[in-house]
């Protein structure tokens, strides 16, 4: 995790070192939901094994925002910055093992040190840039290319996530996602 964030924003090492001090191990078997609508997240995640999704119901449909895994943040960002209900689940899709750690210790190191609060303004900046790509694949692109395009980007997650998952991520029904990645060249 260290080098991950180091990788993002270099934070002096024994400012870093005391942050992730904070950071706990926290494990869940499949299918385990993490987050529910109407919780506060508390704590922000860091996927060491394992996937995630991020996901809501509509008229008893699931509708997937977004998968975690490793190296990669976790949790119902929104909730955790904000401290207001989550309004999504955050749910294993495989057994999980993370670090986290808990909003007081996460908003007393940015408090206190300029350069965690950096490193974090520089991922919301990744996180925010990702957000908009993805808005605009949705918006602005057919079916086929928001499939073409997520195999190119994404093509781990073929072999990661089921494609009913797969299928509600890029908004696509099941049988027209089995047709595109059995007819699309990958």
């Amino acid at each position: 995790m260290k080098d991950y964030l180091n990788s993002i924003h270099r934070v002096p090492d024994d400012i870093l070192d005391a942050y992730l001090s904070h950071w706990r191990e926290y494990n869940a078997p499949r299918r385990t939901v993490i987050t529910a609508p109407g919780e506060t997240e508390q704590f922000l995640y860091f996927v060491l094994e394992g996937v995630q999704k991020l996901h809501y119901l509509a008229d008893a449909k699931q509708h997937i925002l977004a998968f975690s895994y490793p190296p990669s943040f976790s949790g119902v960002i929104e909730s955790f910055f904000t401290q207001t209900p989550s309004r999504h689940f955050l749910e294993t899709i495989t057994k999980t093992r993370s670090l986290r750690i808990a909003y007081p210790d996460h908003q007393r190191f940015m408090a206190e040190h300029r350069e965690i609060e950096t490193l974090f303004r520089k991922l919301t900046e990744h996180f925010l840039n990702g957000i908009m790509q993805r808005h605009h694949e949705l918006m602005a692109f057919d079916m086929e290319t928001r499939f073409r395009t997520f195999v190119k980007r994404s093509p781990h997650l073929l072999q990661m996530v089921s494609q009913k998952d797969l299928a509600s991520y890029l908004r696509m029904d099941s049988t027209n996602f089995s047709k595109l990645i059995n007819s699309v060249r990958i």
